[in-house]
C-alpha cells in the first residue's frame, strides 16, 4: 500500500498493512499465510496492559532537538514526558547535542473538559509553549480523551498557524485506535512528512539514518565517510531544519524495518529518495547485505567490498572461537518483530538453537508493497520450523513458555520482561541498544555478552530463590497458546 500524505493521519497498521497482534504456530506457516493473504488475527480471552501507540509517537517527535510537543489530554497521558526526557538525555550523550530537558507539555484535560471541551485551553498552551521555549516547530499530539469527545484539533492548529511563525503540526495518536503500538511510529513520521519535510531544492550527500538513540554514531560516520556520504541520525538528535531537507538526501536507511517503513517508503514515493530495502545490519549476513545494498544505491560497490574484506580478516578468527563455546545453547526470543526476526538469524549464525520466538506484532508486509526481508530470509534458509507466537508484551504468556521449555537463555528488548525472566531463574539478555550486534565488531561483542550471561548465572539464581512469582503450577501446566481464541482467517 502506498503512503497517503493527503490525509490528516496515518491509517493504523491493522488496516494499512494487515498487521496482527495474536498468532501461535510456526514461522514458516506465518510466512506462507502472509504471502497468500490468509494471516488472520486471533483475539485474547485475557490481556495484560501493553504499551500505547501514543508513547511511540510522542517519543519520536519529542526527541527532535529544537521542537516542542503539546499533548492534548489528561495529565496522566503526559507521563510519557518522563521516558522522552530520559531518551533525549541519553541520545544527547550518544549524538553530541545539548543535554537539556525535553519541551514536552500537556493541556491537563479535566473531567469538566471532557464534557465542555478544551480547545480554548489548547490554544493558550500552544501559545505559551511558543512564548516560553521559542521552538522551531510545535507538534500537537492527541489522546484517547480528546479523541473520544471529538475535539477539533485541526481547526485550532489552522488558526494558530496564522499567528505563530513556525510549523504547528498535529500528531493523531489516540491509543484506542490501534492494538499495535508501533503504529505510533507511523503517526509521528506522517506528521513529519506532511508538516516539516519540504520539496527538494538540491541534492546532497546525506544518508538519512532512522534509529532510536544513535549509539554507533562514531563508527557509522567513519564507515560512511569511506563511501563519500554523511549520516543524519533521526528523529532523535535532528533539527527541524535538517528534517525539512530529508527530501534532498542521497538515500534512507533504517536500523529497524518496523520503525523505518513509513518514513523510508514515504520519502522514496514522494521525493525519489532511495530507501534501502534489505536485511538489517545485525549479524554477519545482515550487515553484508545491508552495506552492499547501500553501496549499490550510492555507486560505491568497490569501497564496500574492500571494507568487508578488512572486517572479515579482523574479526572472523576470534568470532569463530567464541561461536564454538555457544554452539547448541537453547534460546527463547521476545522482542518487537523487526528485532525478533533479525535476531533469530543472528543467534543461528552464532550456533544457538531457537526453541521459541515471540514477536510483539507481525506485519505481513511493509509500505509500498515492500516484503518483510527478515521473514523471507528465514523461510528461504530453511529455518522456518521455529515455533512462533505473536504477543504484544503479554508477560504471562512468555513466563509460561520459559517455564515449559526451560531454555539456556532468554533474549528480550524490553527490560520489564527481562526482569521477570530473571526472577524465574532464566539467564537473560536485554537487547536495549538497537545497535547490539551491529556489523562484525558488534557481533563479536554480542557473542561475548551471551557467553558471559550463560556462564555467570548468579543473579538469576539468587533472584529465583528469593522471589515469589504470581504464577501458579496450574498456570504453568497450560499450553502456551491457550489464551488465543480463533479469529477471522487462518488458524495458527
Amino acid at each position: 500500500m502506498s503512503v497517503n500524505l493527503k490525509v490528516a493521519e496515518a491509517p493504523i497498521r491493522e488496516q494499512r498493512l494487515g498487521s496482527i497482534s495474536g498468532y501461535s504456530g510456526n514461522l514458516k506457516e506465518a510466512v506462507r499465510l502472509s504471502g497468500c493473504g490468509g494471516l488472520g488475527n486471533k483475539d485474547r480471552c485475557f490481556n495484560q496492559a501493553s504499551l500505547c501507540n501514543a508513547a511511540c509517537a510522542q517519543g519520536m517527535v519529542s526527541g527532535i532537538i529544537d521542537s516542542a510537543l503539546v499533548n492534548h489530554g489528561p495529565v496522566g497521558c503526559t507521563v510519557d514526558a518522563i521516558g522522552a526526557n530520559i531518551t533525549r538525555k541519553y541520545s544527547g550523550k550518544m549524538l553530541g547535542f545539548e543535554e537539556r530537558n525535553t519541551h514536552f507539555v500537556g493541556t491537563d484535560m479535566t473531567e469538566q473538559d471532557t464534557v465542555f471541551g478544551a480547545l480554548g485551553k489548547l490554544r493558550e498552551v500552544v501559545r505559551e509553549t511558543y512564548r516560553r521555549y521559542k521552538p522551531s516547530a510545535i507538534f500537537v499530539s492527541t489522546s484517547c480523551v480528546s479523541g473520544v469527545i471529538g475535539e477539533d484539533v485541526e481547526s485550532v492548529i489552522k488558526e494558530l498557524k496564522e499567528e505563530i511563525p513556525i510549523p504547528v503540526t498535529p500528531v493523531f495518536c489516540e491509543g484506542f485506535k490501534s492494538k499495535i503500538w508501533a503504529t505510533g511510529f507511523d503517526m509521528a513520521f506522517h506528521a513529519i512528512l506532511t508538516g516539516i519535510v519540504q520539496p527538494p531544492k538540491e541534492k546532497n550527500n546525506i544518508v538519512n539514518f532512522i534509529n532510536f538513540f544513535g549509539s554507533e554514531k562514531k563508527q557509522i560516520t567513519e564507515l560512511f565517510a569511506r563511501l563519500g556520504v554523511e549520516p543524519l541520525f533521526l528523529p532523535n538528535g535532528a533539527t527541524i531544519e535538517q528534517l525539512s531537507r530529508l527530501s534532498e538526501s542521497a538515500a534512507t536507511v533504517s536500523i529497524c524495518g518496523t520503525l523505518g517503513t513509513y518514513l523510508g517508503n514515504g520519502l522514496q514515493q514522494e521525493y525519489g529518495v532511495p530507501y534501502v530495502q534489505s536485511l538489517r545490519p545485525h549479524g554477519i549476513s545482515g550487515f553484508d547485505e545491508w552495506l552492499r545494498t547501500l553501496g549499490g544505491v550510492l555507486g560505491k560497490e568497490a569501497e564496500v567490498e574492500q571494507y568487508l574484506e578488512e572486517e572479515r580478516a579482523r574479526v572472523l578468527p576470534e568470532l569463530n572461537k567464541v561461536k564454538a563455546k555457544l554452539k547448541g545453547l537453547r534460546a527463547v526470543i521476545g522482542m518487537g518483530p523487526g528485532y525478533t526476526f533479525n535476531f533469530i538469524r543472528v543467534l543461528q549464525e552464532l550456533g544457538l538453537e531457537i526453541v521459541w520466538a515471540s514477536a510483539w506484532h507481525l506485519d505481513p508486509g511493509y509500505d509500498g508493497g515492500q516484503p518483510v526481508e527478515e521473514l523471507e530470509y528465514l523461510a528461504a534458509a530453511g529455518t522456518g520450523n521455529v515455533p512462533l507466537s505473536v504477543s504484544d508484551q503479554q508477560n504471562y504468556e512468555l513466563m509460561n513458555i520459559l517455564q515449559t521449555l526451560k531454555p539456556d537463555i532468554y533474549f528480550s528488548r524490553h527490560s520489564g520482561t527481562t526482569v521477570w525472566a530473571l526472577k524465574q531463574g532464566t539467564a537473560s539478555v536485554c537487547v536495549m541498544d538497537e545497535y547490539t550486534s551491529f556489523g562484525y565488531g558488534g557481533t563479536l561483542d554480542f557473542a561475548y555478552l551471551i557467553h558471559d550471561a550463560v556462564t555467570n548465572r548468579s543473579l538469576a539464581n539468587k533472584l529465583s530463590k528469593r522471589t515469589k512469582l504470581p504464577y501458579t503450577e496450574w498456570w504453568y501446566q497450560q499450553h502456551p497458546n491457550l489464551f488465543l481464541a480463533e479469529g477471522a482467517g487462518a488458524r495458527g
